[in-house]
């Protein structure tokens, strides 16, 4: 190997997936390791793994065998695998048995004690299988390589503990652990001294944080954090949407006008057997609540289609609903059997054709309603964080509203990292066009 190492990691998932990803990264920097973005070039190659879709799977072992030619050519080239697909059993006795060359697989419980493992197998020149089964004490202080200078994800609570019928977070997550208020204020003002400007609170439902005060609670702390502009939080779960979380968008200054709440059906009996635990109706009314504290509330959502006894019904209710909320935007996933869920042995399962037919009506109606939505803004003048040059259009700028609206804009590079005005020029359907509103000191 050569004096200056460097690794490559490849990220499947959620956001909580892409921020393990940067602590792994920053250990690894702190262990003297370069990021290098060509993975036949790296000494140490990870994928970070995600058991929630199946097309995830599939990208997965496609890559494990690009990897394999590296290795055969280069027998110091380091595979690691880490992520929710390596707390499943079956998955690791897979790996073992069709791909033996990998060189380390760990969890999502220790990934702390990554350089630990990686030193261990680079010395002894050994494979490691290391997953520990339930998770330990939250390990505060962790270094991150955010890809970011201006925003960040930051958790404050790991686990689940819903077992929705369809989902494998719980087996491979664990139980729900939150972070104590403090840890969290600390982190949170050491990267606005480092030029953070908007944070993301993650958790697999951040809405059941109990750390030492309550979610809101929490959300007013951060509230008053100075030098901080703005701040997120996702995925919440409707059952735990409370009234004083909803006051909080009424409220606080930095809190954003836009939520990810996720329906997964608009039918109550879909959303029964999924145990969900709440009806359409419920999830109708929390968004009415939404809007009425904060009528310019941006609400974007996903939806399971074919879930198994998923009726004509059952899916007409589904469009019903997204036709009465007219989502800004929405997440649609094909429902795919995850092994180890109790869906997974239910007996009626939809045939594909029906899903696809299903899906394509559905993504049809999302998107004439995401269109009208964003034609709306023409005209508004919208609060953007610039986020860099945009990828259709180097001469563009790109950046997101208040709203998580994408949008594109004139503008030159020392405008990235800041917020701007910008007016709406054009909406379409994915995106916004925008103008760049220079401010003038007289």
């Amino acid at each position: 190997m050569s004096l200056q190492k460097s690794f490559n990691i490849q990220t499947f998932g959620c956001a909580m997936n892409e921020h393990d990803s940067e602590i792994i990264a920053g250990m690894l920097t702190s262990l003297g390791y370069t990021d290098n973005k060509e993975k036949n070039n790296a000494d140490v190659a990870i994928i970070n793994t995600c058991s929630v879709r199946d097309n995830a799977d599939k990208r997965f072992y496609g890559i494990l065998g690009e990897l394999k030619k590296i290795k055969e050519n280069n027998s110091d080239f380091t595979v690691c695998l880490c992520g929710c697909m390596m707390q499943q059993q079956h998955i690791i006795d897979t790996v073992k048995q069709k791909y033996p060359w990998v060189d380390i697989i760990f969890g999502t419980h220790n990934i702390h004690e990554f350089p630990k493992l990686l030193t261990s197998v680079l010395s002894e020149k050994q494979k490691l299988v290391d997953v520990w089964e339930e998770a330990g004490e939250i390990i505060e202080g962790l270094p991150a390589k955010r890809d970011s200078h201006f925003k960040a994800f930051v958790n404050i609570i790991y686990g689940c503990n819903n077992f929705c019928t369809y989902c494998i977070v719980p087996f491979t997550r664990g139980r729900e652990r939150s972070r104590m208020s403090a840890d969290i204020l600390k982190e949170v003002n050491e990267l606005v001294k480092d030029g953070v400007k908007e944070i993301t609170l993650l958790g697999q439902n951040v809405n059941s944080y109990n750390g030492d005060v309550d979610f809101p609670g929490l959300i007013y702390l951060l509230d008053s954090i100075e030098g901080l502009e703005r701040i997120r939080f996702m995925t919440s779960h409707p059952k735990d949407l409370s009234d004083s979380l909803i006051q909080t968008f009424a409220e606080c200054e930095k809190l954003c006008s836009y939520i990810h709440l996720p329906v997964q059906s608009g039918s109550t009996n879909v959303l029964n057997r999924m145990n969900r635990k709440y009806t359409k109706e419920n999830y109708m009314k929390l968004v009415d609540r939404l809007r009425a504290a904060n009528p310019g509330i941006s609400i974007t959502t996903d939806i399971i289609v074919g879930f198994p006894g998923e009726t004509d019904k059952d899916f007409e209710d589904t469009l019903d609903l997204v036709k009465k909320i007219e989502f800004d935007s929405a997440f649609t996933f094909l429902y795919s059997i995850r092994k180890g869920t109790p869906a997974e042995m239910y007996k009626d399962q939809i045939p594909e054709e029906v899903k696809h037919e299903r899906f394509n009506r559905l993504v049809d109606l999302l998107n004439e309603i995401s269109l009208k939505k964003n034609k709306e803004l023409e005209g508004c003048v919208v609060k953007v964080l610039v986020e860099g040059i945009s990828k259709k259009n180097e001469d563009s700028l790109t950046g997101r509203t208040e709203g998580f609206k994408i949008i594109n804009f004139n503008g030159n590079s020392e405008l990235i990292g800041s917020i701007v005005d910008v007016e709406v020029i054009k909406g379409k359907t994915f995106n916004l066009d925008g103008k760049y509103i220079q401010k003038f000191i007289v």
